[in-house]
C-alpha cells in the first residue's frame, strides 16, 4: 500500500466552471483518484477555489461587491458543481482561510531564511486612469522572444517563456485597452535559476511521464529568470516580515500562494480529522519515502507552475537549492512523483471563452444531462493527450450508442432476463469453454484496465472496460437465453445469466472510477446493498482559526468496493430494472447549437 496524494488543480473563483475546466483537472484526478482507493492506496484528494489576485479585485469591483464577497459567491457555485460530477474529494477547501495564510506565510519565510527569496527593485505597471496596479495577466503585447502579438505579461502561451509585463512589445491593458504606466516599487523575488541544476536533475529522473509535459518542463530550464512573488495589491495574503506584514498596499502574490494550496489543504484535512500531523504521511520526506506518492493533475497551461516553480518551492524550503539551506518547522517536503497535464478540449471548434459566450458550464449541463455522460465523454474521447473537440453531435452519439446501446443494453437485458424467469440471481451448473471464456475475459480486465488508469492512460482503460461489456453483448446474443424455454433447458439458461450477471457485476466494478452514479444503480440493481461507490458531501465548516464559515467537499471512502471480482450470490432476488442511462433525442444537437448561435 502506498500513501497517494492527488493533487488538483485550484479552479478559480472569478466565475463559474466550464466543462472545459473539469475536463482537464476535474475528472481525470477523480478517476484515478477512485481506482487507487479500490485498489487498496491510502488516498489523498484535495483542492479548493483560488481566491486571491487581481483578476478577484477586478471583476468585484465590475459586479459592486467586495473581493471577499465574490470569493464567496463563486467559492459555493464551484463546490455546488464539483459535488454534483462526484469529485470525491477528501477536501475541497479555499486559499482565504487562516489555515492557508499561515501555512503560506511558513513556505515564505522558509525560503527567505534560506537566501531563497531577495527584495529587489523593480517596474511595475500603473493604470493612468485609476492609479491602480494592472495585474501582469491583464497586460498583452507582442512577445519580445518569438514575436507572438497575443503574448501576456506574465507569460508567453506560444513559446511557454516567462515574461515581466515591460518586456512586452506595444504593451496594452486588457482591462481598457490603454497603454500602461511603468514606475518603479520594491518587490519580493524568488531566485529560480538556484534551483535550475537540482530541478534539472530532478526531471531526469522522472520515468513515463506524458513527454509533451517532461520536453516542456525541461525547455524552461534553458532560461530561468527571478520571478517577483509580491505585488502592489490589497487582496491576498499578507508579507510576513517586519516593516511589510502590516503594508495594506503589497502582498503576496497569488501564483506563489495558490500552489501553497495543496500543502495547506492538507494540513487542514489532518487538522480537520483530529490529528494534525496525519498530512506529514503524504508530504515528508524524512518519515515517507517510496511510499508516498504525489500526482498533480491540471491543464497544459499550469505545467510551468507544477514542474518547475512548485518543486523550486519545496526544494528551497527543503534547503536543497544552491544556496543550501535548512529545512522550516514543516521538514523536508516531498516533491512531485507526476505532473499529469490534459490538454484542452475547445468546444464546436472554438476555444472556451466565457467572455465571447463559448462555454458550457457544468452547471447549466448538470441540469439537462446526467453527469456519468459527460464523466463518460470526457474519459473516452477528452483531451488526454490531444486538444480534443467536445461536439453535441459526438456527446450524443456517445450517449446513445455506447453508453445506452451498449453497457445500458446489457445491465438492462441480463437483469431482466433473470428476473422474470427466476426472480433471483440464478446459480451456475456445468461451465462450459464459451462461459468461462467470458468471465477470464472479465477477470483479466482488473489487471488491464487497473495498470492502464494508474499510467493515467484513461482513454485506453475505459475502452478495454466497454471491451468487457462488448464481449457480454455478444456471448449473450449467441448463448440466447430466451430461446430456452424448455423445462430441460432451464439450468442451462440459469447458467448462461449468471455468467452474464457476473460480467456485468465485474464490468460495473471496472467502470467505477469513471461512473460512478451509475455504478451504485448497477450494484443496487444487482442486489447489492450499502455503499459502492462513495460520493463526496458539501459541508458547512467552521475556520480552524476564527475566520468566516464556508462550505467544503469531504467524504468517506474508506467504504466501497474493491477493485476485484466478487462472485455473486445465487438466489440474491432481482427485480425488473429501469434503465441506468437516458437515451437522447438527436433533437438535442439542433437544440444545443442553437442556444449557442444566441449566446
Amino acid at each position: 500500500m502506498s500513501h497517494v496524494l492527488a493533487a488538483v488543480a485550484w479552479p478559480y473563483a472569478n466565475g463559474p466552471r466550464h466543462i472545459g475546466h473539469v475536463s482537464g483537472f476535474g475528472v481525470p484526478s477523480d478517476v484515478f483518484s477512485r481506482y487507487m482507493r479500490m485498489a487498496g492506496h491510502d488516498v489523498l484528494m484535495v483542492s479548493g477555489t483560488d481566491e486571491h489576485g487581481t483578476p478577484i479585485q477586478v471583476q468585484a469591483d465590475a459586479d459592486g461587491v467586495s473581493p471577499r464577497e465574490l470569493a464567496d459567491r463563486y467559492n459555493r457555485v464551484i463546490v455546488e458543481d464539483l459535488h454534483g460530477l462526484g469529485l470525491s474529494y477528501d477536501l475541497f477547501t479555499r486559499t482565504t482561510t487562516r489555515n492557508h495564510y499561515a501555512v503560506v506565510q511558513e513556505l515564505f519565510e522558509g525560503l527567505h531564511q534560506n537566501g531563497y527569496i531577495v527584495a529587489r527593485t523593480t517596474l511595475g505597471a500603473i493604470s493612468p486612469s485609476t492609479g491602480r496596479t494592472l495585474p501582469d495577466r491583464y497586460i498583452e503585447g507582442t512577445c519580445p522572444i518569438c514575436g507572438y502579438d497575443s503574448a501576456r505579461g506574465d507569460q508567453c502561451d506560444n513559446c511557454g517563456n516567462q515574461l515581466d509585463p515591460e518586456q512586452l512589445i506595444n504593451p496594452k491593458s486588457r482591462i481598457n485597452g490603454e497603454t500602461p504606466q511603468f514606475v518603479e516599487t520594491e518587490h519580493f523575488f524568488l531566485d529560480l535559476p538556484a534551483f535550475a541544476e537540482a530541478i534539472g536533475g530532478w526531471l531526469d529522473r522522472r520515468e513515463n511521464w506524458r513527454p509533451n509535459v517532461l520536453k516542456f518542463s525541461r525547455n524552461l530550464l534553458d532560461d530561468l529568470q527571478p520571478r517577483a512573488i509580491t505585488r502592489d495589491l490589497e487582496w491576498g495574503v499578507p508579507i510576513p516580515l517586519d516593516g511589510w506584514r502590516d503594508r495594506a498596499d503589497k502582498r503576496i502574490y497569488v501564483w506563489f500562494d495558490a500552489v501553497i494550496g495543496y500543502l495547506s489543504a492538507s494540513v487542514e484535512w489532518a487538522r480537520r480529522t483530529g490529528d494534525p500531523e496525519a498530512w506529514r504521511r503524504w508530504w515528508s520526506a524524512d518519515a515517507h519515502g517510496k511510499d508516498a506518492l504525489g500526482y498533480y493533475f491540471m491543464g497544459k497551461d499550469n505545467i510551468v507552475f507544477h514542474s518547475v516553480i512548485w518543486p523550486a518551492l519545496l526544494l528551497g524550503y527543503s534547503g536543497e537549492g544552491d544556496k543550501g539551506g535548512q529545512p522550516g518547522r514543516l521538514g523536508r517536503l516531498n516533491l512531485p512523483t507526476e505532473v499529469v497535464s490534459s490538454e484542452y478540449l475547445t468546444m464546436e471548434g472554438k476555444k472556451f471563452s466565457s467572455s465571447r459566450r463559448v462555454v458550457i458550464y457544468v452547471r447549466d449541463f448538470l441540469e439537462r444531462y446526467d453527469a456519468d455522460a459527460l464523466r463518460y465523454f470526457i474519459a473516452a474521447a477528452g483531451p488526454e493527450s490531444n486538444d480534443t473537440d467536445f461536439t453535441w453531435a459526438e456527446f450524443v452519439r456517445r450517449n446513445n450508442d455506447e453508453l445506452v446501446a451498449g453497457w445500458g443494453n446489457l445491465v438492462n437485458r441480463s437483469i431482466s432476463m433473470a428476473a422474470k424467469n427466476f426472480g433471483a440471481i440464478p446459480p451456475a451448473v456445468d461451465l462450459t469453454p464459451e462461459d468461462r471464456a467470458l468471465l477470464e475475459v472479465a477477470r483479466a480486465g482488473f489487471a488491464t484496465v487497473g495498470e492502464l488508469i494508474g499510467k493515467h492512460r484513461q482513454k485506453a482503460a475505459i475502452g478495454e472496460a466497454m471491451r468487457v461489456v462488448a464481449e457480454a453483448n455478444k456471448y449473450l446474443s449467441e448463448q440466447a437465453p430466451w430461446k430456452l424455454k424448455d423445462e430441460s433447458q432451464k439450468e442451462r439458461q440459469g447458467t448462461v445469466l449468471h455468467v452474464a450477471l457476473q460480467v456485468v457485476s465485474d464490468a460495473n466494478t471496472l467502470l467505477t472510477p469513471f461512473l460512478p452514479h451509475s455504478a451504485q444503480k448497477v450494484f443496487e440493481l444487482l442486489g447489492g446493498t450499502g455503499v459502492h461507490a462513495p460520493m463526496p458531501e458539501i459541508v458547512e465548516v467552521e475556520d480552524l482559526d476564527g475566520g468566516p464559515a464556508y462550505p467544503v467537499l469531504m467524504g468517506d471512502y474508506t467504504v466501497g468496493a474493491r477493485w476485484e471480482s466478487v462472485p455473486l450470490t445465487p438466489g440474491t432476488p432481482l427485480s425488473a430494472p429501469k434503465p441506468v442511462f437516458r437515451k437522447l433525442d438527436p433533437s438535442v444537437v439542433e437544440e444545443e447549437l442553437a442556444r449557442l448561435g444566441e449566446a
